[in-house]
């Protein structure tokens, strides 16, 4: 049976869009079908982490993403204020819970684990490696001049109907247009990825296991005022939930109603009621827009592939959006994706690559949601849980707490485990590489990110280097070598840096490059 296109990505939000392009930038084709009929302008996540910031980055994406950064209408100041990693304070600027009624607490931006604490930027182990604020309709955008400027076909008012997948392809059923009837439709490639979010549809019609836990707290937000007779402060808790309000925005937190888990689009009213319950006090909602209700429910796939058919982001993992970490885990999912996906379509590895996005991507969203439940835990309202968040607010003043619950936050700990290894890795083995400043011979400098816009491996090392020749027979549009003769800051002298950006092979400064483990790197991911 014939097919329209080398893989086809269900979803054009920010994962199913980078997703493309990372494919594209590959080598492979690529249509993307999206349900709706044109972006939606909601606001949604402010920014994006040090992690994702770093991956467009390395696609020469930081100027695009400059142009878009503040298409939601943003004021500069609140973006700022909400970005991972920004801080307005810390420590025990908080009132002690003395007993089960309202607890004062300052407003923290997002900054913060469950509204307790500040994440310090100047106690965090790398400092600069810090995200971006950006609303997600202007992420899009970004992504989207990305995509179409490589050539990805992006089809809108597309919705899946059915899919049927054999061992040799994929075939999605989909409705066509705005029009009514619809037009039916079909499209086959050898793989499809659904990345259509935490109603993923792919996911259901491939019958995908999706085990997790039901939801503990009902969250509501909004672009909005809050108006009361008497003054509240940025973040009140009470008996009977939490209200954070300021800065053009409100956000409620309420113990979830059993057997509900409503998620989408709610009115002026529903705010204005979930805010009077939880702040126990006359309020009123105005200047209202973008309003949502979310729950804290937490599911994750137990495998991210089902013979040719493929997940990332939201529909391979739900968790509560407070935490702001989904977005930045599934655009890690795609980056890390892409290049695999690339190479089997186009046959220059072997299908078994795949297995390796479950075996590293799955861990790592797990530990999100891990963390995500301990926040929604400690968002519920009463006496225990005051007196836990105190805790936790004291020991957040411990510098090296302040760093643990960073490195949790921003996924700067992240790192994989390899199917080969070192007796004694380097610290930066396995773990996406930042931008690192590099000396070229010749007395120039140069920055990662700039020798990697165009995707594929890179071999990093000195001019005569051994790696250089051991490696010189793979050189192709796949795997680049350059010389530098040095890397800052890192006891490096040679690095293989994977698409993704993770460092997969390392030789320490003055060592001797051990070619063996270069051979293994180079057969695991070239085959």
């Amino acid at each position: 049976m014939n097919h329209d296109t080398q893989v086809i990505v269900v979803g054009a939000g920010p994962v199913g869009l980078l997703l493309a392009a990372e494919l594209r930038l590959a080598g492979a084709e690529t249509i993307v079908l999206e349900q709706v009929p044109r972006p939606s302008p909601r606001r949604r996540a402010p920014g994006i982490g040090p992690l994702a910031f770093e991956a467009l980055q390395r696609r020469g994406l930081e100027l695009l993403l400059a142009l878009h950064r503040w298409d939601d209408d943003d004021a500069p100041e609140d973006a700022h204020r909400k970005a991972k990693g920004k801080s307005r304070g810390r420590g025990k600027r908080r009132a002690k819970a003395k007993d089960a009624g309202a607890v004062v607490e300052p407003d923290r931006g997002n900054g913060h684990f469950a509204r307790i604490g500040t994440i310090d930027p100047a106690l965090q182990e790398e400092p600069e490696r810090r995200g971006r604020p950006i609303g997600q309709s202007g992420l899009e955008a970004a992504l989207r001049a990305h995509a179409e400027n490589l050539g990805v076909r992006i089809r809108q008012a597309h919705t899946v109907t059915g899919l049927r997948q054999d061992d040799r392809g994929v075939t999605v059923s989909f409705t066509a247009g705005t029009v009514s009837p619809p037009q039916s439709r079909s499209c086959r490639a050898p793989y499809l990825v659904g990345c259509d979010g935490h109603l993923s549809t792919v996911r259901e019609l491939a019958g995908f296991d999706f085990p997790g836990t039901g939801p503990l707290v009902t969250g509501r937000r909004a672009r909005a005022d809050l108006v009361s007779w008497k003054a509240l402060p940025p973040t009140v808790r009470t008996p009977h939930g939490t209200v954070l309000h300021g800065g053009g925005s409100v956000e409620v937190y309420e113990p979830a109603v059993p057997h509900s888990d409503h998620q989408g689009p709610i009115t002026a009213e529903e705010l204005e009621g979930s805010a009077r319950r939880a702040a126990d006090a006359r309020v009123f909602v105005t200047r209202f827009t973008d309003a949502v209700s979310f729950t804290d429910h937490a599911h994750q796939v137990t495998d991210y592939r089902n013979g040719r058919i493929l997940l990332a982001g939201d529909a391979a993992h739900v968790h509560s959006p407070g935490s702001g970490q989904g977005l930045d885990l599934g655009l890690l999912d795609a980056v890390a994706l892409g290049w695999r996906l690339a190479a089997v379509v186009r046959e220059e590895a072997p299908e078994g690559l795949l297995d390796g996005y479950t075996a590293e991507r799955h861990p790592v969203a797990a530990a999100v949601l891990h963390n995500a439940r301990a926040q929604s835990a400690l968002l519920l309202p009463g006496p225990h849980t005051e007196a836990l968040r105190s805790i936790v607010a004291d020991l957040m003043d411990f510098p090296e707490v302040n760093r643990y619950f960073g490195r949790l936050l921003s996924g700067l700990d992240t790192r994989y485990d390899l199917p080969y290894a070192p007796a004694e890795p380097h610290p930066r083995f396995g773990r996406p590489a930042p931008d690192l400043l590099l000396d070229l011979p010749g007395g120039a400098s140069t920055r990662l990110s700039r020798l990697t816009t165009g995707g594929g491996f890179l071999l990093l090392a000195p001019p005569g280097s051994p790696a250089l020749a051991a490696a010189r027979a793979r050189l192709d549009d796949r795997l680049r070598a350059r010389e530098v003769t040095a890397i800052h800051g890192e006891n490096l002298s040679a690095a293989l840096i994977r698409p993704d950006g993770v460092i997969a092979w390392t030789c320490r400064a003055g060592g001797t490059p051990d070619l063996a483990l270069l051979g293994a790197a180079l057969a695991a991911w070239l085959g």
